[in-house]
């Protein structure tokens, strides 16, 4: 017989949950019997319109280590909304469809900050004998931050083993972390693409742009006290009225909650006036605060009329705001904002030498040092922190795999090291409000960067923070290409750490002799790594290697190197953006192995030719010979295969004569 009610498939949910031993009150819930802490993760948050609402799931179990959380509807139809972009997130969803509920409860719970991982289920059925169960694993308040899985029944809750491998499958693999990664980098473009066009509809100027968002991101950011106590909601669209009055306007509303954001998270006041003097682009110009005809970007989000201040707001929160803890964690949101606006721009990245480094890129060259949780990591060239992001990313991961996700230890250590084991250092004003900013908002983090030039810092920064670990692409406008940089890191670094820059490769064969023989004096290059040439187009067409070396060792030029060639990478990169044509997501974990591992390396080989990619060589003296093709050796010497083709065409060729000139005598004789 047909279900009628919703209780109905609350029964049969029941009847599963007692198939499989688990005990009401003991292992699961109904609806509002939860736990406090998961009635608090439920109320909303600064991103929703209410901030106070409460969410009750159908059921919900707390026994394991990251919440469970159920919505079940009746009919099968009622199951998920979606479209081909995905689950679809509107009221009307949400509330009458099963998996969208759950999904949406999920999402909340970790926009709370009180959890980092949820399960959301969807149940829906039209009888017993006609239920469909999805299975959700999901890691981030995004629309996009979660992965269906594979399992269709509840069994997966029956006791801690069956949820343990359950979570082992559901959790994401490298691969799957790495497709999020360059997901999430063309999504967070394609927005930038689409507020570039907004903020230059209203005639915001390129070099304001960057800072609007970062200024607005923050100032989306709830105000807490040392002591971890709510003081005020971040601002939302509804908070921007276009009021005209002293201090009320939006602009100004922007502004004082930025500087009260800063001063409560401790940002000392030398930090905090730069940062504010970059902001207060935002409300220097009263006329964005009077309201006018929105944008066809976000009119469908604003009732009315409204300021540009707004409509920009407007746009950053529902797109970008809502979206970061479900960006892939490497990601430089900063840096790809900054990268949008700028290129089309009189003064962009290439005038001035900041090309920044793509976030699949970073993540390879930390994992390459192998950076974990008691790394001490510097960037004396910052930029956005694009390599600090991921630096911390790899910290938070080594620290939640040797102490569990979201224990007591796990939480100290990440706070600890985020305070304590990043150093950035940043000479342009307006690249280190970006750096702190995007520091902030993956966590904080932004206590140890500096403003100013890494040559000139007072020699005590260096000897407290004890680095044993340097990530590093300098402008390319610097002398030697920037190689100087990185020597004076090494210099800078405890003995044996180890350092890796990415920088035009003529630097290491000729252009930057002075500073290459500087170094191998002092440090062990071991490794170059030589990378496409189209890595940073659109911003830039240059020829570029990775350096490694190994701080205050003297290069032994007995010593061999290895010389990798990276320059398939499996990505085609192109103005309009870029495209996978090789496997660039198994290259990219393989190019690590290869690196550790030599020709011995487990690799595909149908991937790699370890003979041709790889090689071991010395280098001399003399600081010019760095680069992958000065030690390639392109074999002349012919095989017994291209002896054997060539006697089969001269064959070829001497009977195609033989038979040509006796048909010409035939021809004769006729």
């Amino acid at each position: 017989m047909n279900w009628k009610l919703e209780n109905d498939v609350n029964d049969w949910v029941k009847g599963q949950f007692d198939r499989i031993g688990l005990v009401k009150h003991k292992d699961y819930n109904e609806e509002s019997a939860m736990s406090e802490y998961l009635k608090d993760a439920l109320k909303g948050s600064a991103k929703t319109k209410n901030k106070t609402n409460f969410g009750k799931p159908d059921f919900h179990v707390e026994k394991y280590k990251i919440p469970v959380i159920i919505e079940d509807k009746v009919k099968l139809s009622k199951l998920v909304a979606e479209t081909k972009d995905g689950v679809k997130f509107d009221d009307k969803s949400i509330g009458a469809y099963a998996t969208n509920g759950a999904l949406h409860y999920a999402r909340r719970m970790i926009d709370s900050e009180k959890y980092n991982e949820v399960i959301a289920v969807g149940i829906a059925g039209d009888n017993a004998d006609n239920v469909t169960i999805r299975v959700y694993y999901v890691f981030g308040s995004a629309f996009n931050a979660h992965k269906l899985t594979e399992t269709k029944t509840l069994d997966f809750l029956e006791n801690e083993k069956s949820f343990e491998e359950f979570y082992k499958e559901a959790t994401l693999s490298e691969e799957e972390k790495h497709k999020i990664l360059i997901t999430s980098q063309l999504i967070l473009q394609s927005y930038a693409k689409k507020l570039n066009k907004l903020m230059h509809n209203h005639n915001v100027t390129a070099p304001q742009r960057v800072l609007y968002v970062s200024g607005m991101l923050l100032a989306m950011q709830d105000i807490v006290s040392p002591e971890d106590e709510r003081l005020d909601f971040g601002l939302i669209p509804d908070d921007l009225r276009g009021l005209q009055t002293k201090n009320n306007r939006d602009g100004e509303k922007i502004v004082n909650h930025i500087s009260n954001f800063l001063e409560a998270r401790g940002i000392d006041s030398t930090k905090r006036n730069l940062m504010l003097s970059s902001f207060k682009e935002i409300s220097k110009d009263s006329q964005r605060d009077e309201v006018t005809d929105n944008d066809k970007e976000v009119a469908k989000f604003i009732n009315g009329k409204s300021s540009v201040n707004k409509q920009i707001f407007t746009f950053i929160y529902e797109y970008i705001f809502k979206s970061i803890d479900g960006l892939g964690g490497h990601i430089d949101i900063m840096g790809e904002m900054y990268s949008e606006f700028l290129k089309y721009a009189l003064g962009d990245g290439k005038e001035i030498g900041i090309v920044l480094t793509p976030p699949y890129v970073t993540k390879m060259m930390a994992q390459i040092l192998g950076v974990n949780m008691d790394s001490k990591v510097m960037d004396l060239a910052t930029g956005s922190a694009g390599f600090l992001i991921s630096a911390m990313e790899l910290m938070i991961e080594d620290a939640n795999k040797k102490y569990g996700r979201d224990t007591t230890q796990a939480k100290e250590k990440i706070a600890s090291l985020k305070m304590n084991n990043l150093l950035g250092i940043e000479l342009n004003a307006e690249m280190y409000t970006l750096a702190t900013t995007n520091m902030i908002l993956r966590g904080d983090g932004s206590s140890r960067i500096e403003k100013g030039s890494a040559f000139n810092r007072p020699e005590k920064l260096f000897t407290d923070f004890k680095a044993n670990r340097i990530l590093l692409n300098p402008p390319f406008s610097f002398d030697e290409n920037g190689l100087p940089f990185i020597s004076f890191g090494l210099d800078k670094m405890k003995k044996g750490g180890l350092g890796a820059i990415i920088i035009q490769d003529s630097a290491g064969s000729g252009k930057a002799v002075k500073t290459a023989k500087s170094i191998l004096k002092k440090h062990t290059l071991l490794a170059s790594i030589k990378m496409p040439i189209d890595l940073f187009v659109p911003m830039a067409g240059v020829q570029t290697s990775i350096y490694i070396f190994e701080a205050h060792k003297p290069h032994d030029f007995e010593q061999t190197i290895k010389f990798i060639d990276f320059r398939n990478d499996g990505y085609k990169r192109a103005k309009r953006g870029i495209s996978e044509v090789d496997n660039p997501i198994q290259r990219y974990q393989d190019i690590i192995k290869i690196y550790k591992a030599g020709k011995s390396a487990k690799v595909s080989a149908e991937l790699w030719d370890l003979k041709k990619v790889y090689i071991e060589d010395f280098i001399s003296e003399n600081g010019n010979d760095w680069n992958f093709e000065q030690h390639q050796v392109i074999d002349t010497k012919p095989t017994l295969d291209d002896f054997k083709h060539s006697v089969a065409e001269y064959l070829s060729w001497e009977v195609n004569q033989l038979l040509k000139s006796k048909g010409e005598d035939f021809s004769k004789k006729a």
